[in-house]
């Protein structure tokens, strides 16, 4: 069920590289595309709670089938929803693409439990790899369609990728979890209620917010303040989630041989570095550099959170762990809606600078979280 992460990534990754193919690179209407953010992050929050009960009445495999399903639904709505039409409908499909996406990541972490039981570093660290090829094959689907298809054809395109794996999942046989040996939902909450936890969570939307607020603006920032091509911002946005990837793969390799102090270090500084390039270039090469600065400092981060969840959490809740990355979630969409609103205040170059605050922020976290750590001995 791993490779369900690889469908998520794509619904999330694609509306930061449709934004130029709706025209807003030309109207730079930031309020309408921050609600559109909001509107992705609301219908994510939805199903955390629904699809529990949803999924006591449907097998794992009918619920990713059914979020597939809807997806694909919703993204054939936005593909003949005209240019000219009202945003609330774009708003209104895009509410139920993230419905879809939750539904999805309920039954991804409810099927999660025998990968996390044998080794929940790897099971997270390889869900987030995975979840980065979706988000780098919606980028490079987008950009290379750019001058071949129109916008309903790109979309009906892009719709064609959860209708398939709705037709698969639906094919599966995925039973459900064992809940015999799992702690009572009451002992799960109690645990939840702790310094370590809350900042565990905190952490997580802090880093998807910083990741989201990049990826969610990157091609509108490129075009209006470096006069870029709208096809070679949203290829560059790949390389953003190309840089991310690449950096992920290679520290979950050597995450045991590195010291996690030097690590977060190194990472959140290139991370911070390069978002100051990037809120002070103005040429292409300067652009290039800062992405892959940022895309290799974000990448250090969730590996590192991955091995600290699998020390802490022996045990395995799938309601309350899809809650808590569905909080990180909601954070990656939320913080491209709140640039939309302090962009049309202070102008778009606040897309490198709110995620240079947010960096800092995870470091703080990390170091708490570490002190705490020391301090409880867990």
């Amino acid at each position: 069920m791993l490779p369900g992460f690889l469908t998520s990534g794509f619904l999330f990754a694609m509306l930061g590289a449709l934004l130029p193919r709706w025209g807003y690179h030309i109207t730079a209407d930031y309020r309408t595309i921050g609600g559109y953010f909001i509107c992705l992050a609301l219908g994510v929050i939805v199903p955390t709670e629904s699809a529990a009960r949803f999924i006591r009445r449907a097998s794992i495999s009918n619920q990713m089938a059914a979020g597939c399903g809807l997806a694909s639904a919703s993204l054939i709505q936005l593909a003949f929803t005209p240019l000219e039409a009202s945003p609330i409908w774009r708003m209104f499909g895009l509410l139920l693409v993230g419905f879809s996406a939750g539904l999805i990541n309920s039954a991804l972490f409810a099927a999660l439990s025998a990968a996390y039981t044998r080794d929940v570093a790897r099971a997270v660290s390889i869900g987030g790899i995975l979840f980065g090829v979706g988000c780098l094959a919606s980028a490079l689907l987008v950009a290379l369609t750019f001058y071949t298809l129109s916008v309903t054809g790109a979309l009906l395109l892009l719709a064609l990728v959860p209708g398939v794996f709705a037709f698969v999942y639906y094919r599966m046989n995925i039973p459900a979890i064992d809940t015999e040996n799992q702690p009572s939902i009451k002992d799960a909450v109690r645990d939840f209620r702790n310094f370590g936890t809350v900042a565990f969570a905190l952490l997580l939307f802090f880093q998807f917010g910083n990741e989201w607020a990049i990826a969610g603006w990157l091609p509108m920032f490129l075009i209006e303040q470096l006069g870029i091509s709208p096809k070679t911002s949203i290829l560059l946005l790949a390389l953003f989630w190309f840089a991310l990837l690449v950096g992920r793969v290679v520290v979950f390799a050597v995450l045991r041989r590195v010291g996690h102090g030097r690590l977060l270090f190194l990472s959140a500084s290139g991370a911070a570095f390069g978002c100051i390039l990037l809120f002070f270039t103005n040429n292409l090469f300067g652009a290039t550099m800062s992405i892959l600065l940022t895309g290799f400092g974000f990448a250090a981060i969730y590996p590192l959170i991955a091995e600290k969840i699998g020390r802490r959490f022996t045990y395995y809740h799938p309601g309350l762990f899809n809650g808590v990355f569905t909080v990180a979630l909601a954070g990656g969409m939320l913080a491209p809606g709140t640039v939309g609103l302090f962009a049309d205040v202070y102008g778009i170059r606040v897309v490198a600078g709110l995620p240079l605050v947010g960096t800092l922020m995870v470091v703080v976290l990390v170091l708490m979280i570490w002190l705490e750590s020391k301090v409880t001995g867990r």
